[in-house]
C-alpha cells in the first residue's frame, strides 16, 4: 500500500456517505474525520473525541460499514484513533476495556432434545448464550457515592460468591436513571471475571415477556423456553415492573425464579419501585422478592455529582475547570443520566463549534436543558434553594457542622422534602449528607414546632416554598 492509500479508500467511502446523508450532517460529521492508515483490510480514522465516535457509530456506522466493504471486501474492518482536545492541549485518553465478555457454549440436556435459544441462531448443537452485558458498565466506571453506597456493597459480596450469600435475590430499586442497569451489569461482569465458568444473562422484563409469547405462540415450545433459563447461574432482569398485569409471563418467571433460587444460582431483579409499592404482581411473587435483600438507589448527593462529572470527564479526554464542575453539579441534580446527558452536551458544543469549556458556555447550556423540568420538585432542587436563600455553600450545607444557621438551613430542606415530594425518609437524609431516617424525621418536628411559635422562621418556610412552586 502507498502512504496516500487510506485517504483514497476514505476518500471513495465518503462520496457515497455524501450522497445518502443530509449535507449539512456530513459536514457536521464526516469532514472533521482523517484517515490515519491502512493495514490489510483495516482502516484508521482519526476522530476528534469519545462523544464523535460514539455518535457515528449509533447514528451511520451501518452506512460506513458498507460503504468500507464495497472498498475493501466484505471482511473490511474500521478502527478509531481518538485525538480530544482540550481547552489547552491534547491529552491522553485512559485505557478502555475492549475484552469481549462471553460465555462458554454448554450442550444440549439429553432429555430436554433441541432447546430454543432465545439469544442465538436454532438448529446449533451446542447453545452460545450471549450474557448481554455492556463492558462500559463496569464497577470501575460505577461512582460510589451515599446515594448507591449500599447496593454497591452488596453487588461486590454477591460477586464474589454468587448464590451463595445472603443478598439472593439482589433487589435494586430506584427512579429512572440512577444506575441500577449499570450496577446489575457491573455485577454480571465482575462474575464472569472471577468465575469464568458460570452463565451469566441480562434481559429486561420486555424481551422476557416477547420472547414468553413467542413461546407460548408456538406448539411445544414453552417447555423449551422454561428449560433455557433454568439453565443459567446467573440471571439479571432488569424492569421487572413491567411485568404488572401479565399474568403468564409472571407464572413463567415464578417457576424459572423457584428453580434457579433452590439451586443457589444468583437472581439480580431492579425495579423503578420497592416491592411493597409494586402492583398488579402476583403475591407469591413479590414475597420471593423480599427473600434476599431489597437496596434503593437514590438521586446523588452533590460530592458524588461532583466525582460523577470528573470521572465522566476525564473518561472522554477532557479536565473541566472547577468552576464548570461545581455548576453543573449544582444545577443538574435530578439523576445521573441527566448529568451524563448534560456533560455530553457541553462536550459537544466545545468540540463541533471549537469553543473553550467557560462557566459561560456551561450556564448557557445547562439552563436551556434544566428548563424543561422546572415543574419538578426535587430533593434537590430544595435544598439548592435554600442553600441560595440563606447564602450557603453546597459543601457548608452538606457538611458535618453543626452551627446554627447550618442546622437549621438542612432542617427547612428535609421538611419541605418531606412535604413536597415522594422521596422517603430514608432517602432524604441519604442526599443530606448521608443523614439517617431518625435525623429526618427529629427535623420534620422540629420545623413543624417552629412554624407554630416562631414568626420570622415561619417566613422562612413560607418564603422557600413560595420560590418553589413559583419555578
Amino acid at each position: 500500500m502507498t502512504e496516500t492509500q487510506h485517504s483514497i479508500v476514505w476518500g471513495n467511502c465518503l462520496q457515497i456517505v455524501k450522497d445518502n446523508i443530509h449535507p449539512q450532517s456530513f459536514r457536521t460529521w464526516f469532514e472533521p474525520i482523517k484517515a490515519v492508515k491502512l493495514l490489510g483490510n483495516v482502516l484508521t480514522i482519526a476522530v476528534p473525541s469519545h462523544f464523535f465516535r460514539e455518535f457515528l457509530e449509533e447514528h451511520y456506522i451501518d452506512l460506513i460499514s458498507k460503504a468500507l466493504k464495497r472498498e475493501l471486501g466484505k471482511d473490511a474492518k474500521l478502527e478509531y484513533n481518538v485525538k480530544v482536545v482540550s481547552n489547552e492541549a491534547a491529552v491522553q485518553i485512559p485505557q478502555q476495556s475492549s475484552a469481549e465478555i462471553k460465555n462458554k457454549s454448554i450442550p444440549f440436556p439429553n432429555q430436554a432434545g433441541l432447546i430454543a435459544n432465545p439469544f442465538v441462531i436454532p438448529g446449533l448443537q451446542q447453545l452460545h448464550i450471549d450474557p448481554q452485558l455492556n463492558p462500559n458498565y463496569s464497577f470501575t466506571n460505577f461512582i460510589e457515592g451515599e446515594c448507591n453506597r449500599l447496593a454497591r456493597s452488596a453487588g461486590l459480596t454477591i460477586s464474589a460468591n454468587p448464590g451463595k450469600s445472603a443478598f439472593n435475590p439482589l433487589f435494586l430499586y430506584g427512579g429512572s436513571g440512577l444506575g441500577k442497569t449499570h450496577l446489575a451489569q457491573a455485577i454480571g461482569i465482575s462474575i464472569k471475571e472471577q468465575f469464568p465458568d458460570k452463565i451469566v444473562l441480562y434481559v429486561s422484563a420486555n424481551r422476557f415477556q416477547t420472547q414468553f409469547m413467542d413461546a407460548v405462540n408456538v406448539k411445544n415450545k414453552l417447555t423449551d423456553f422454561l428449560h433455557f433459563y433454568q439453565m443459567i447461574d446467573v440471571l439479571i432482569i432488569d424492569d421487572v415492573h413491567e411485568f404488572a398485569g401479565k399474568s403468564g409471563t409472571q407464572n413463567a418467571f415464578f417457576h424459572i425464579f423457584s428453580h434457579l433460587h433452590n439451586l443457589g444460582k444468583q437472581l439480580i431483579l431492579t425495579s423503578d419501585k420497592a416491592p411493597v409499592d409494586l402492583q398488579d404482581l402476583e403475591p407469591r411473587m413479590l414475597s420471593r422478592f423480599k427473600w434476599g435483600l431489597s437496596a434503593e438507589l437514590v438521586p446523588p448527593d452533590y460530592q458524588t455529582r461532583v466525582a460523577i462529572l470528573k470521572a465522566k470527564s476525564y473518561n472522554d479526554g477532557i479536565t473541566l475547570p472547577d468552576d464548570v464542575v461545581s455548576y453543573i453539579a449544582s444545577r443538574v441534580n435530578t439523576n445521573i443520566r441527566e448529568i451524563e446527558g448534560t456533560l455530553i452536551s457541553l462536550l459537544a458544543q466545545s468540540t463541533l463549534n471549537n469553543k473553550t469549556i467557560t462557566l459561560e458556555l456551561a450556564e448557557a447550556l445547562t439552563e436551556k436543558l434544566v428548563s424543561k423540568n422546572k415543574s419538578e420538585i426535587s430533593v434537590g432542587k430544595i435544598q439548592k434553594t435554600v442553600c441560595e436563600y440563606f447564602k450557603i455553600s453546597p459543601d457548608l450545607f452538606l457538611s458535618s457542622s453543626r452551627k446554627r444557621e447550618l442546622v437549621q438551613a438542612r432542617q427547612i430542606a428535609m421538611f419541605l422534602s418531606r412535604n413536597l415530594t415522594n422521596s422517603s425518609l430514608a432517602s432524604i437524609g441519604s442526599q443530606t449528607g448521608g443523614r439517617d431516617h431518625a435525623t429526618v424525621l427529629h427535623a420534620y418536628n422540629t420545623v413543624c414546632d417552629l412554624i407554630d411559635t416562631d414568626r420570622s422562621f415561619r417566613k422562612y418556610v413560607v418564603d422557600i416554598e413560595k420560590q418553589l412552586k413559583s419555578f
